[in-house]
């Protein structure tokens, strides 16, 4: 292999498998690119913390409070004994240093000079600040909230391994609803590695369609303790969830960000158990109780009923239905009778009318007259219906006439004219 490292420059073009690079200069650009970044500030927990005596150097192990991921650290032995706070494993600190690839065995580590513990202020401030962001998102609002199913068959429970939180949640929800079912998580509750392993529990519940409503449950603690549960990848996590979650972290004072993300804040997790499991016992007196007021109440209306069916029948007209037919029936007769009798007295009277009208129409009529001994004439035109003579002007000698009596009608013809008036 040839010694000759490529130039900067040319790598790229001189790097192929006919001309591989050496791990040597692998390793040697490697320790390059680190050291550009320079001297920089890390947060994390502390989660081991190797100082052998008589060594020059003590080794620890930075982690992500919300991810697993760490780094390895280097620094003196005097930062560690003479930090002005104590730093044991799962202390939040803040380092200063710089990071170095170990090109013999290609490891990358940060060596400090300085080491900060994160005090409770400085703890407490930062809380408050990513309060106050999620609320600015819209995280706390109440209309995000899910209601909790009213008798879950399988509840997800996500807490420490044999711990006091676990054993009340089970025993009380036994107690009130010994049917129910449990899917139980059992998670780091504090520490570095607490915050990645709740947050995988809770997608893993969320994830099964069986599990209706999730309790995140521990006993009290320091405000150290309950960090966790104060982390933005939990709280947007529990966000996220399709399923209800219950918070049920610390004691009444204790107020960790996931209770106010949570669907449902449980003072205790005693208190969780109560509010996600019914009390069968509680539920059957309210079920007994709501069917001795449902009889009562039929039995009270069922005897209102009966008191109006009563009354009803004890009325005249359903007492005795036939008396008010009775009554109108002879009603009804005496209108028929006085009904008749008017009418026949005005076809009497109308009759009576009629008689002098035809009478006086005799008497006023043509047939009268002829009786008087009056005649019709009427002119005979050939060819059309006679016409009445009128005037002796409208008969010339000759012509033809049809004399209308009493007795009958004669034909004559006009042999001359008399305008005198007088009888011939």
């Amino acid at each position: 292999m040839s010694s000759v490292q490529p130039s900067q420059t040319g790598a790229s073009t001189s790097n192929s498998p006919e001309h591989p690079w050496p791990v040597r200069s692998v390793a040697t650009k490697v320790s390059q690119w680190i050291d550009r970044l320079g001297s920089i500030w890390v947060e994390g927990q502390i989660t081991q913390i190797n100082v052998r005596p008589g060594t020059r150097t003590a080794f620890l192990v930075l982690r992500d409070a919300s991810v697993d991921m760490s780094l390895s650290v280097t620094c003196s032995p005097a930062l560690i004994r003479d930090s002005p706070v104590p730093l044991t494993e799962g202390s939040r600190v803040v380092m200063f240093g710089k990071l170095s690839f170990y090109t013999g065995r290609g490891t990358v580590s940060l060596r400090v000079t300085e080491i900060r513990a994160v005090g409770i202020g400085e703890l407490l401030a930062r809380i408050e600040r990513l309060r106050a962001l999620l609320a600015a998102e819209g995280l706390f609002d109440p209309r995000l909230k899910r209601q909790l199913p009213f008798l879950p068959h399988t509840v997800g429970l996500i807490t420490g391994r044999a711990s006091a939180a676990e054993r009340d949640v089970l025993s009380v929800a036994g107690k009130r609803w010994p049917a129910v079912q449990f899917e139980i998580r059992n998670t780091a509750v504090q520490g570095p590695t607490a915050t990645a392993q709740i947050v995988a529990a809770l997608a893993e519940l969320d994830s099964n369609p069986a599990v209706e409503v999730i309790v995140l449950a521990r006993g009290g603690g320091s405000v150290e303790d309950l960090l966790p549960f104060s982390d933005e990848t939990l709280c947007r996590a529990i966000a996220a969830c399709t399923t209800p979650v219950v918070s049920a972290i610390g004691h009444e004072p204790d107020n960790p960000l996931c209770d106010h993300v949570a669907d449902v804040r449980a003072a205790t997790p005693t208190d969780a158990a109560k509010r996600v499991v019914p009390d069968a016992v509680a539920e059957q007196a309210l079920v007994a109780e709501f069917r001795a007021r449902g009889a009562a109440a039929l039995r009270n209306w069922v005897a209102r009923e009966a008191r109006s069916l009563a009354d009803l029948r004890s009325r005249p007209v359903l007492a005795d239905p036939l008396a008010a037919v009775d009554r109108r029936a002879e009603e009804i007769g005496r209108l028929r009778e006085a009904g008749r009798r008017d009418v026949s007295r005005l076809v009497a009277g109308q009759a009576t009318v009629v008689e002098h009208l035809a009478a006086r129409l005799t008497t006023l009529g043509p047939a009268a007259t002829l009786a008087r001994g009056y005649s019709v004439v009427q002119k005979i035109v050939p060819g059309s219906d006679p016409e009445v003579l009128r005037s002796v002007e409208d008969a010339p000698p000759g012509t033809q006439l049809r004399v209308r009596v009493a007795d009958g009608a004669v034909i004559a013809a006009v042999m001359g004219k008399d305008k005198s008036g007088e009888a011939q």
